[in-house]
């Protein structure tokens, strides 16, 4: 009997094809999430399971008893039991450097947007309220020459700062557990302390995972110490941020606006206060989606567990995992 894989991520048929050559294939094809009921029933046959955000628990590795290997179409993984994976002792894969470049660029259209108030401005003109040269009220703030602040210098965090300081002739520092000596060799960033960051940065722009050490890092106390002048990037995880601490800043205009991708609660409420703040731009969590991106991390997600279920090491085995 052949091994069988359940996907519950949307692929396009080309990618069904690639794994239909090796295995059986069980799909989902509903942009909505399988109802948890259901996909304990379905998980009970399978050898590989192909998803994006359902819960790998133990109440999932115990009703698929067979599974070999878990593979997410996504870098982070939140959704991801990490005791329980090594407890069942599987395979745990993720798609990282695909989406590189992508995210990046979704960073850049935050930077940009927060400071020169694109949103809020587009909004101020099909809202009919052009009616000569604007006030000096609504003028936005620079980026070239600027001081951006990244924590968290990992392979999305360089791409930023390669356009940061080769297209806006940014002044780029980074904190991390581990110096970056490369980047910093060519790309001429610099290493600086958290504090140095939190303190002195134009632009902070937060890329560090989700971990039980950084739920929450940056709080109040971190925000009570920015320039009230400072725009505040977030495209890790919502988690990172104490959001509330977030919003009381925002009001006490103890920083000058937000560009966020991610929230604490996703989707957002949409009594959120973050969405009632004009100098706020709010992503609905699309740092990886456009289609030539989203197409190519399923692929790669899709060898990743055709590559275990041949016995292999797949590329992208979650290193804490390994």
């Amino acid at each position: 009997m052949g091994k069988r894989v359940l996907v519950t991520e949307l692929i396009p048929q080309s990618i069904k094809e690639l794994l239909e050559q090796e295995v059986e294939v069980e799909t989902w094809d509903s942009s909505e999430q399988m109802p948890r009921e259901l996909l304990l029933q379905k998980i009970k046959d399978k050898h590989g399971f192909i998803t994006g955000k359902d819960k790998i628990d133990d109440e999932l590795l115990e009703a698929g008893n067979q599974l070999e290997v878990v593979s997410n179409v996504s870098v982070g993984y939140d959704n991801y039991d990490v005791d329980a994976i090594k407890r069942h002792q599987i395979l745990a894969t993720h798609t990282p450097y695909v989406l590189d470049e992508t995210v990046a660029d979704l960073i850049f259209g935050l930077i940009l947007s927060a400071a020169r108030r694109i949103t809020e401005l587009d909004k101020y003109v099909k809202d009919g309220k052009w009616q000569a040269s604007i006030d000096q009220s609504l003028f936005g703030h620079n980026v070239h020459h600027k001081k951006l602040g990244i924590i968290g210098l990992g392979r999305i965090g360089e791409k930023v700062a390669k356009r940061a300081t080769l297209g806006f002739e940014m002044d780029v520092s980074y904190y991390n557990r581990s110096r970056n000596d490369q980047a910093e060799k060519e790309l001429g960033v610099t290493y600086a302390s958290f504090q140095d960051i939190i303190t002195n940065s134009d632009f902070i722009l937060l890329m560090t995972p989700l971990t039980k050490e950084t739920y929450h890092l940056i709080d109040q106390a971190a925000f009570e110490q920015m320039k009230k002048t400072c725009f505040f990037i977030n495209a890790s995880r919502g988690a990172v941020v104490d959001e509330k601490a977030l919003i009381q800043a925002l009001l006490d205009k103890k920083i000058a606006g937000a560009g966020l991708d991610v929230f604490e609660k996703e989707p957002i409420d949409p009594k959120n206060p973050l969405l009632e703040m004009d100098n706020v731009v709010t992503l609905p969590h699309i740092g990886s989606a456009t289609a030539e991106t989203r197409k190519a991390m399923k692929e790669f997600a899709a060898n990743n567990c055709l590559q275990a279920l041949r016995g292999e090491e797949p590329e992208a085995v979650i290193k804490e995992l390994k």
